[in-house]
């Protein structure tokens, strides 16, 4: 990459950052979880650290090649969706045209680990006649207390209008930011009692305080 590539890119990510503030929260609370090179567990997530984006953020259980299911997730998913989404796939936000390309971001995310920051754009335009929702979708690789990497935390947050639900979206572009990092284990002295330190997969969501087939395109970053 040339300097001026690379300083494009620093502005487009400054940017970016401004615009989804809550996948930024939720991108330096998991940054900073990462200690001495290790993968947070699934037990080390605490709500209080994202409290601000918990509207947004979610939890996926991997359980097969290409596909996770949702563990928990904030209120602004099932808005999006028309209904409780705890359970579903996370594929079903995600057009038909777009599910085989979203199926390789997952396995990409926790198999090479890796970073995995999507673009996205809603499938139709408001009834209003406004532009489509737009989306930012963030999936971040953690390990189960046995050190296998088959979870996720990650972040869904839009910008626009709703139109009808359920809203699906095509993926545009994907960024990728492969990891050096190993799991974490479970008899880590950083973690005593995973089940007292993190939170359980309630039957609730998160909730925070009141306050056509796609072109797509990848940016590889510390491949």
């Amino acid at each position: 990459m040339s300097m001026q590539s690379g300083v494009v890119l620093s502005m487009m990510d400054q940017l970016s950052q401004k615009q989804f503030n809550a996948c930024a929260l939720v991108e330096s609370y998991w940054d900073n979880l990462c200690r001495e090179g290790a993968l947070p567990l699934r037990s080390a997530i605490d709500p209080r650290g994202i409290e601000d984006a918990l509207n947004y953020a979610f939890i996926l259980e991997s359980i097969g090649t290409g596909i996770a299911r949702i563990r928990i997730a904030g209120m602004h998913l099932n808005e999006l969706i028309g209904m409780e989404v705890r359970g579903m796939p996370i594929s079903s936000f995600v057009t038909p045209a777009s599910r085989a390309a979203f199926a390789r971001v997952l396995v990409s995310a926790l198999k090479s680990p890796a970073k995995m920051q999507l673009s996205l754009t809603a499938e139709e335009a408001p009834r209003t006649g406004g532009k489509p929702l737009t989306a930012r979708m963030l999936l971040l690789p953690m390990a189960d207390d046995e050190g296998r990497l088959n979870r996720i935390l990650g972040c869904l947050e839009t910008k626009g209008q709703f139109g009808q639900k359920p809203h699906r979206f095509e993926l545009t572009s994907v960024k990728k930011t492969s990891l050096t990092s190993q799991p974490q284990r479970a008899s880590s002295p950083e973690v005593k009692h995973p089940e007292q330190q993190g939170f359980g997969d309630a039957p609730v969501p998160f909730e925070a305080r009141k306050t056509r087939a796609p072109h797509l395109k990848l940016v590889r970053n510390g491949d």
